[in-house]
């Protein structure tokens, strides 16, 4: 073993041992539970806070920094260009309310939080929504051209489908979309174990919540040089804008960058969980992630199928990210119940379907255990 080797398997051995979520969990993509890193970091900083020393505003303050300056780094976007915002529904109410006109175009499939933003800018006069195809279908680039209209300007994806687990060809719909539309994408069900070009979005927004293991109440938001030019600042607060310390009644000019998406001071607790994860996750980075969750998806994809299970989400691996759907024809809900009797947690979607997920730390022995429980539901 290399040296390289050897620190780079010492690496993981330590990010492996930071977590210790219980060994049936199958459940990322609906949250991550963080690590111990995490726990210490806000556990310190609610310290901090407590003890209420010199300095102390200004060290909790700090952690906002520590989040943009990381996530800059993993995502590809400059450091000015990345923002924070409280949620990845409230990014996207952000980006959407900051279009003034046109269509976007969104999957009917998607997850409700990238729907009613644009229904509600539609309803005021501002950018409406453009629902293309209907739940479980796949927003191709295939797709997105035929659907692409003179008054297109933007489509909203997630990187990851939230139903399905189909992994967005993000470079592909760039290409066909051209360079004057804008690509917003949601990656909260990619962003941390999906290695992808993140630059190709002009928007993108992500939640700490789940596969960045990162807790909730925070969420990242990147753009492109366009996108900075294109959306307004339309819901931002006092935190926005110059001289936000300056009490003077005046309406201030928005900030430079992404920062002028700011609405208000977020939680020190979150931001700081939030900078500690995704420290974490820079420790292996995300190209060794995203080979270990992709090879643990393929094999619970393999458990399912010796057990005669259906797999209703992709199987090539340029298609999938960590989340791998079973189905069980109008048996869900018995299907989720004996799942959990085995202590096993995952996500029942509809009467047909039980979404799982798998992370990097997760534990190879439960992908047979939940197969063989579902087995009974085929």
């Amino acid at each position: 073993m290399t040296q390289t080797e050897h620190d780079d398997a010492a690496a993981f051995a330590a990010y492996q041992a930071s977590f210790s979520e219980a060994p049936g969990y199958l459940n990322f993509a609906s949250y991550g539970p963080p690590s111990s890193r995490v726990h210490d970091r806000v556990e310190h900083l609610v310290r901090l806070a407590g003890e209420g020393a010199v300095g102390a505003t200004e060290r909790l303050e700090g952690e906002n920094l520590r989040a943009r300056e990381s996530f800059s780094r993993l995502s590809g976007f400059p450091f000015d260009h990345v923002g924070m915002t409280g949620s990845t529904s409230l990014g996207l109410f952000q980006v959407a309310f900051g279009l003034s006109r046109g269509s976007v175009l969104v999957s009917a499939g998607e997850f409700p939080s990238n729907i009613y933003p644009w229904l509600r800018t539609g309803g005021i006069g501002r950018a409406r929504v453009d629902l293309v195809g209907a739940p479980g279908t796949r927003m191709t680039p295939d797709v997105v051209a035929r659907s692409l209209t003179s008054d297109t300007v933007a489509v909203s994806v997630s990187a990851v489908d939230f139903r399905t687990g189909y992994r967005a060809d993000l470079a592909g719909i760039r290409d066909v979309i051209g360079p004057d539309r804008l690509l917003v994408v949601d990656g909260i069900q990619g962003f941390g174990v999906a290695d992808l070009e993140w630059t190709l979005a002009d928007v993108l927004i992500t939640g700490a919540q789940k596969w960045v293991r990162g807790t909730w109440g925070v969420a990242a938001l990147a753009f492109s040089p366009q996108g900075l030019e294109r959306v307004e600042p339309v819901l931002t607060g006092w935190t926005g804008v110059t001289d936000s310390r300056r009490y003077d009644g005046v309406e201030h000019r928005p900030l430079p960058g992404a920062e002028r998406f700011s609405v208000s001071n977020l939680s020190p607790y979150a931001t700081g969980a939030f900078a500690e994860a995704l420290e974490l996750m820079e420790s292996v980075g995300t190209r060794a992630i995203d080979g270990i969750v992709s090879t643990h998806a393929a094999a619970l994809i393999e458990e399912l199928d010796v057990a005669g299970v259906p797999v209703l989400s992709p199987r090539e691996r340029e298609q999938r990210a960590g989340i791998v759907v079973a189905g069980v024809s109008g048996r869900a809900a018995a299907a989720y119940a004996a799942l959990a009797a085995a202590d096993i947690s995952a996500t029942q979607h509809g009467e047909d379907r039980i979404r799982l997920s798998v992370h990097a730390t997760t534990r190879s022995e439960v992908f047979s255990e939940a197969a063989k429980v579902l087995a009974d539901f085929a």
